[in-house]
């Protein structure tokens, strides 16, 4: 990985910045201390970034029967079935921020069924994975599951929600070779 590369293709940030876009890359340097590539890789088109960031606040910050860190573990979930090096590491950052469980966020990475997780959350996790992997063969049956245990009608629209958009960023993230920030490595990890 070539230091501070922000993706393969050679788009450019606009130059000066934007006053919306430039509120925005000032919002993460205050919250996480750098502004991460993919806002970078955007800023070529501040239209689509603000649409991207809007659609990504809504559903990881929004009211839902999912908790913010089961929205974030489906992103690693699906984020290491698609071998998304950017999305991996970016959000198991988030996510060991909201578990302060390093150890937890770095398995579910590489394994989310040696996690040791609570029924309700697995099975969260294994419809994402057939979401995910062969969304073709989703019947009632895998909805059925998730009622099982407890996941309302509105969860299981979080649930598929959440994963079809990281499915996208995460094909984005491949399509463009982007690269995690540097910084991302070492966040909440003490």
């Amino acid at each position: 990985m070539a230091k501070d590369k922000l993706m393969a293709l050679g788009l450019a940030e606009p130059a000066p910045l934007p006053q919306d876009l430039a509120a925005q890359y000032a919002t993460a340097k205050e919250r996480l201390g750098f502004v991460p590539n993919v806002l970078r890789g955007y800023a070529h088109a501040p239209d689509r970034l603000a649409n991207f960031i809007a659609m990504r606040d809504g559903l990881m910050g929004s009211d839902s029967g999912l908790t913010k860190a089961e929205r974030e573990m489906i992103a690693v979930v699906v984020s290491s079935l698609n071998r998304c090096h950017y999305c991996l590491t970016s959000h198991g950052a988030t996510l060991r921020r909201l578990t302060g469980d390093p150890p937890l966020a770095d398995t579910l990475a590489m394994n989310f069924r040696a996690a040791g997780l609570p029924d309700r959350q697995r099975a969260m996790l294994e419809f994402v994975e057939r979401l995910t992997q062969a969304p073709e063969c989703i019947e009632d049956a895998d909805r059925d599951l998730l009622r099982e245990q407890g996941f309302s009608e509105r969860d299981i629209w979080d649930i598929a929600e959440v994963t079809a958009f990281f499915n996208m960023t995460n094909r984005l993230a491949a399509a463009t070779g982007m690269e995690p920030n540097r910084e991302y490595y070492d966040l909440h990890r003490r």
